[in-house]
């Protein structure tokens, strides 16, 4: 999957066939891995950011300029912005795939392999770990506020909810001294029991490595006609 990502990242813009192929081949993984379409439509709502900054770049960007649907865009603001949809989509939609696809211990001893910072693969197994924890607080906080007759509504809530989520940073800061003083009373010397696990089989590979190889074919097949 991080190598179907590379390619796509590494494809030129403007080659918008090639980015179309890599979209259905992602949607043909998801197909058969038979994740629930609203499931995928749901955790794709991360993606709006972005959505909303390319659909921006061809209003505030430098000419030359086009004519499209009677207003005048950028070029090159408009080269960029598809690029970043099409790119930003594709790696979203891969992301999604490998964290249903896989167990979180399968993804983080792949990074260990893949020689990622041993401190980094430790932030993101703590994050997993913990997670819930921190969503368990804010579900307490939330009720707390509620039982006190308060109910989150419009944008004057914003400030409650900005104070709260403060709050809940500050507790999850201390909760993560506490774990940390915890597990150095135990031993803990920066680094936790290895994440590897037993050695893919050859079909394994086989069937890893038909991503990546359909995304390489596509790729050659578009410098050549090019």
């Amino acid at each position: 999957m991080l190598l179907f990502v590379l390619l796509v990242v590494l494809t030129p813009l403007g080659n918008w066939w090639l980015f179309i192929t890599y979209l259905l081949i992602i949607f043909t993984v998801i197909l058969i891995a038979k994740l629930p379409p609203l499931t995928v439509i749901r955790r794709m709502v991360i993606e709006v950011p972005f959505v909303i900054f390319a659909v921006l770049m061809p209003f505030f960007s430098a000419g030359p300029y086009v004519s499209v649907l009677g207003m005048q865009l950028s070029e090159a603001g408009l080269t960029a912005g598809i690029g970043l949809l099409f790119k930003g989509t594709i790696g979203v939609l891969s992301s999604i795939t490998l964290a249903s696809t896989t167990p979180m211990r399968e993804v983080l001893s792949g990074l260990s392999r893949l020689k990622v910072p041993n401190m980094l693969v430790e932030i993101a197994a703590f994050m997993v770990r913990y997670v819930d924890v921190v969503v368990d607080e804010m579900r307490r906080m939330r009720i707390a506020r509620q039982s006190r007759g308060y109910f989150e509504t419009g944008i004057r809530s914003w400030p409650v909810i900005a104070k709260a989520a403060g709050a809940l940073f500050i507790r999850a800061y201390e909760r993560g001294e506490r774990v940390h003083l915890a597990m150095l009373s135990r031993g803990y010397q920066g680094k936790m029991p290895s994440y590897q696990i037993a050695i893919a089989t050859n079909q394994q590979w086989l069937v890893g490595m038909i991503l990546p190889i359909s995304a390489v074919v596509v790729l050659i097949l578009g410098w050549r006609i090019s």
